[in-house]
């Protein structure tokens, strides 16, 4: 007869072999749903106009800081404010691809893509277009999971 301790070389007729669970597992980061802060178009535009642009930073900073603690993933802060100052025209494109991913996580149709960032070859106005659309947006998707 085996020792109680030791296992037995080879199963008996009926028995099922068990995996061994995993040695090593990697935790994955739930998202913390925590709702961002709604921002008022005209007030960031008359800022980024008055800083010369530099409000743009501390904006991409925020927002992207704001969904990735709401979605538990995305560019975050960090990057985005890097990406900011080395290559911000690649902001264009994430910002509202991102804005967008909060509304199809929750099965609704997205007002921006990453496709919104094209209006930024509009000379003048396209820049404004953008922002508006982008910020309009996130604004009301903030509103619509509770943010005053």
């Amino acid at each position: 007869m085996a020792h109680p301790a030791v296992p037995a070389a080879h199963p008996t007729y009926g028995q099922h072999l068990v995996p061994a669970p995993p040695t090593h597992v990697v935790p994955t980061r739930p998202p913390v749903h925590q709702v961002g802060k709604v921002r008022s178009t005209g007030t960031c535009v008359l800022l980024m106009v008055l800083t010369l642009g530099f409000y743009s930073l501390f904006w991409y900073h925020g927002t992207h800081s704001e969904m990735q603690r709401h979605r538990g993933s995305g560019v975050g802060g960090g990057v985005a404010l890097l990406l900011g100052f080395f290559l911000p025209f690649t902001l264009l494109f994430i910002t509202p691809s991102e804005v967008g991913g909060l509304y199809t996580a929750r099965g609704q149709q997205s007002p921006v893509s990453a496709a919104t960032g094209c209006w930024i070859l509009l000379p003048f106005v396209g820049g404004i277009v953008w922002f508006v659309k982008t910020n309009g947006a996130l604004n009301d998707y903030w509103r619509s999971v509770g943010a005053s």
